[in-house]
């Protein structure tokens, strides 16, 4: 377990990874990974396939779909029948939504890139230096939050 848990160390570790060319979703849940004492390589492959907004859909934001992951580690129900557990982890997950929806106005990976950079900049994928980093900080910082909030961190 990491023993700095600082929001601001959080957030620069999840920058450190996407800097080092993990995806959104990998860079946010690795962030996160010591502190649940999640493998790193498990994390890493659990949440390769969710950049791009889920595989490159341009869906879901993978810099969201990492904080729900991490969400799911800290809020997540263990037995089937916990609805109380599941519905309070749902909850969580839409808070976070709402609060990425609130600071950049979409959640919706497609919707950020058309706000925040031209076709011809994600074709040179310049767009990560544009948007996804700062979107990978802020929903870190986001879901440490929501963790600090309610004393999972």
């Amino acid at each position: 377990m990491t023993t700095n848990t600082t929001k601001e160390f959080i957030i620069d570790e999840a920058l450190k990874h996407f800097d080092e060319g993990y995806a959104c979703s990998q860079s946010v849940l690795l962030a996160f990974a010591d502190h649940f004492n999640l493998d790193k390589t498990t994390a890493k492959r659990i949440s390769a396939t969710f950049g791009g907004g889920m595989g490159r859909l341009r869906e879901t934001c993978g810099a969201v779909t990492g904080g729900f992951m991490v969400l799911g580690l800290a809020f997540g129900n263990e037995e089937p029948n916990d609805m109380d557990t599941k519905l309070n982890s749902y909850k969580k997950v839409r808070e976070l939504n709402k609060l990425v929806t609130d600071v950049h106005g979409t959640s919706n990976c497609r919707q950020l890139l058309i706000k925040h950079a031209s076709e011809q900049e994600v074709k040179d994928r310049k767009h990560h230096k544009i948007i996804c980093r700062q979107v990978v900080g802020d929903a870190t910082g986001l879901v440490y939050d929501i963790l600090k909030h309610d004393q999972k961190i």
